[in-house]
């Protein structure tokens, strides 16, 4: 209660960077995956971005009054930081559409938007587990023509909690693919077959836990037999559903297995979370006319 009480005091005299040091020493003293320590994660960066936007006052006064008869405008400028930062997040946008007009160009308007907003559902299932955990995060940021991200601070968190929060893509994904499935069924409309399918597709190739794909954060969870667990899965799926990139899942839990990233313990919720994950995606690939990524 000192800390806090220090941290928000320093905060009302606008002393950030000191009240980001006090709300530091808290983090100690709470479980790493408590509520009130994600909060605390999430002030802390917060109060990092506001120091970098706002100059110390007798800097921002220095400054203002060597521009003499230009101050007035200068303070205005200063004020309307809130306004840039605004400008600045409509990089969300911007990226949007131009990775929409690759797609576009590529596949024609109708699937080329489908598969947009299919991705745009992924991420924000990264976006919105990451948010409802208190943890600061930016809308995603789409890379036309390779794929979409979204920046969080994920300093101090737990490798269960990154790895749901990886997961949380593809479970995103999976609902987008299934409604389009559904929407299928109802139609008979190939268009809907086709974005199910893709989607389904590249979800299940983003489960292959290597690099920096959402599988590869998600292992980090998962002991060594959980591991063989979900490499017998994915070994299960490419014999029954037939498609060859559960062969390459398991091609990367294979390498997994002798990676020197183990947890100190294991994660039996994780390791759940992944298989079902998993497994529905292939069920709903099986269930879609066609192979890999291409509908009949």
């Amino acid at each position: 209660m000192r800390i806090s009480a220090r941290a928000k005091s320093l905060e009302a005299q606008d002393q950030l960077l000191p009240a980001r040091e006090e709300w530091l020493k808290a983090l100690p003293l709470l479980p790493a995956n408590s509520t009130q320590a994600e909060w605390i994660r999430g002030q802390v960066y917060k109060l990092e971005l506001a120091a970098k936007v706002a100059p110390p006052p007798e800097e921002k006064h220095a400054c203002t009054r060597k521009l003499g008869p230009l101050a007035p405008i200068a303070i205005l400028l200063a004020k309307s930081k809130t306004l840039l930062l605004a400008i600045f997040k409509l990089k969300f946008l911007f990226s949007l559409f131009a990775f929409m007009g690759v797609y576009w160009t590529l596949f024609g308007p109708a699937f080329g938007v489908g598969f947009v907003v299919l991705i745009l559902v992924h991420e924000m299932g990264h976006y919105i587990d990451i948010r409802r955990r208190g943890l600061p995060a930016d809308m995603p940021v789409f890379l036309p023509g390779l794929g979409a991200y979204v920046r969080w601070r994920a300093i101090g968190v737990t490798r269960q909690t990154r790895a749901a929060v990886s997961l949380a893509g593809p479970l995103a994904g999976f609902l987008g693919a299934a409604v389009c499935a559904a929407l299928w069924y109802r139609t008979a409309n190939g268009l809907w077959a086709a974005l199910a399918r893709s989607t389904a597709g590249l979800n299940i190739l983003n489960l292959i836990p290597v690099w920096v794909l959402d599988g590869g954060q998600a292992a980090t969870a998962l002991s060594k037999a959980e591991r063989f667990a979900l490499l017998a899965v994915c070994l299960l799926l490419w014999l029954f559903v037939g498609e060859g990139m559960f062969f390459l899942v398991a091609a990367g839990v294979t390498y997994r297995l002798f990676t020197k990233d183990l947890p100190p313990q294991p994660s039996p919720a994780i390791a759940a979370y992944f298989v079902t994950v998993l497994a529905a995606l292939g069920a709903l690939l099986h269930l879609m006319p066609g192979t890999g990524l291409v509908p009949r």
